[in-house]
């Protein structure tokens, strides 16, 4: 049971083998100026290959965690589903002279605050069993912790505390086990942080009364008079037209304004009084 991945640097071709693989976690920056020229070739190419994508930052913990995650951030059009990863390891020139309290206190920052920024991605981190049990003294990880270590099978890491992926080799590439029992529940389990109620996010306080207000009126005409069903089958038909027309360039505005018109457009060919407040503005539609 489980199932395998492999994470990829600009040592990587653009695009490795994907035989036997369910996810792949791409290096896409370094600091506050390198970023791997090949991540956007490796990630599409392990995404058109079904593979469950995830992207990671390399820090240079004596620089301000915020300013590194900006500029990790922006590289990347994050999708629902993709992985976001914090690679917290400091052996290179730039964070041997960092202390471990300095280093410690940038991935507290560096998890909480990209967060903030992506609530709808899993953010986590990796690390390897030396940092895990020495520079480590909090146990947070985000929402996921990918534990690195040498010399054990694939999931048996040595460590007590949970964690979700297992970096067992690097040879002849770093080779990555995951215990979920298959693609599509790591699949789920990625998409399962995204917001399941959209419209609550950009509906504005005076929007959401009258969508309520709407919808109230509605199910009293739906029970009130069966005749009305022919309405409420309206409304369905002219929101559905409007948005379906609105094709690629469907946005917040354009799924406000496809409402209102719809709900309008169809009470107005109802046979019950009902008073449709837009923007503050009422009309009675016979």
């Amino acid at each position: 049971m489980g199932i395998y991945g492999q994470d990829w640097a600009s040592y990587q071709a653009t695009q490795p083998s994907t035989s036997g693989l369910s996810f792949a976690f791409v290096k896409v920056s370094e600091g506050l100026g390198y970023i791997n020229p090949k991540w956007r070739q490796q990630r599409d190419h392990a995404k058109a290959n079904g593979l469950v994508w995830g992207g990671y930052c390399y820090p240079h913990m004596a620089n301000d965690p915020k300013a590194e995650a900006d500029f990790f951030l922006k590289q990347v059009a994050w999708q629902p589903g993709d992985v976001v990863i914090l690679d917290w390891e400091g052996y290179d020139d730039a964070n041997k002279g960092v202390s471990q309290a300095r280093q410690l206190a940038y991935k507290e920052q560096w998890l909480r605050y990209v967060k903030t920024k992506l609530p709808n991605n899993p953010v986590g981190m990796y690390c390897n069993t030396s940092y895990w049990k020495t520079v480590d003294t909090t146990g947070f990880y985000g929402d996921f912790l990918w534990i690195a270590t040498g010399g054990r099978k694939a999931g048996d890491p040595g460590i007590a505390a949970p964690w979700l992926f297992h970096q067992y080799t690097d040879r002849p590439i770093d080779t990555n086990y995951c215990h979920l029992g298959s693609l599509a529940e790591l699949r789920t389990w990625a998409l399962s942080f995204a917001s399941t109620t959209p419209q609550e996010d950009f509906m504005t306080p005076d929007e959401k009364k009258w969508f309520e207000s709407w919808f109230g009126q509605v199910n009293a005409m739906l029970w009130g008079n069966k005749n009305d069903l022919a309405a409420l089958q309206g409304t369905v038909g002219a929101l559905t037209k409007l948005i379906a027309a609105a094709d690629n360039n469907l946005d917040e505005a354009t799924v406000r304004a496809a409402v209102k018109q719809g709900v309008t457009e169809a009470l107005a060919a109802s046979t019950v009084d009902v008073d449709v407040t837009v923007n503050d503005k009422t009309q009675t539609q016979d």
